[in-house]
């Protein structure tokens, strides 16, 4: 699996999160929504593997995670979300909203409007946090 992939099912993931909502599933919505969060962040740390560089170990092992936390570690993006929240009060609510997501979620059930708002943070295109992984994917 390559940037392109991540990126790719980040996208997927987000859109199937969409129609789950619609269609009035709103447990498998939540989760693919924080899901696709995931993938986008994977995606950042991609960016950083030089095309013929050795994979670095330590890194690649800390990869395998679904703690958005670490992913924003790993992806060197910390500053750069430290600023953005600093910056734009409605980011920041929509990071609030992200960051609580877990892989756990998975085994939750979540209301509409939960899944809905978690959508929203992850996807609205001027203040999501999918818009500024873009960014840096």
């Amino acid at each position: 699996m390559n940037r392109d992939d991540l990126q790719a099912i980040a996208r997927v993931r987000l859109r199937e999160a969409k129609a789950l909502l619609k269609a009035g599933l709103p447990d498998g919505a939540y989760y693919l929504a924080g899901y696709a969060v995931e993938c986008a962040l994977k995606a950042c740390i991609a960016k950083r593997t030089k095309r013929y560089d050795f994979p670095d170990k330590a890194l690649a092992q800390a990869s395998y995670t679904h703690n958005l936390r670490d992913l924003v570690t790993l992806a060197k993006l910390e500053a750069g979300l430290k600023a953005r929240v600093d910056l734009e009060p409605q980011f920041r609510n929509n990071w609030d909203v992200v960051q609580r997501w877990s892989e756990q979620s998975r085994y939750v059930r979540y209301s509409a409007d939960r899944a809905g708002a978690l959508i929203e943070a992850v996807g609205n295109r001027k203040h999501g946090v999918m818009a500024w992984l873009r960014l840096h994917w």
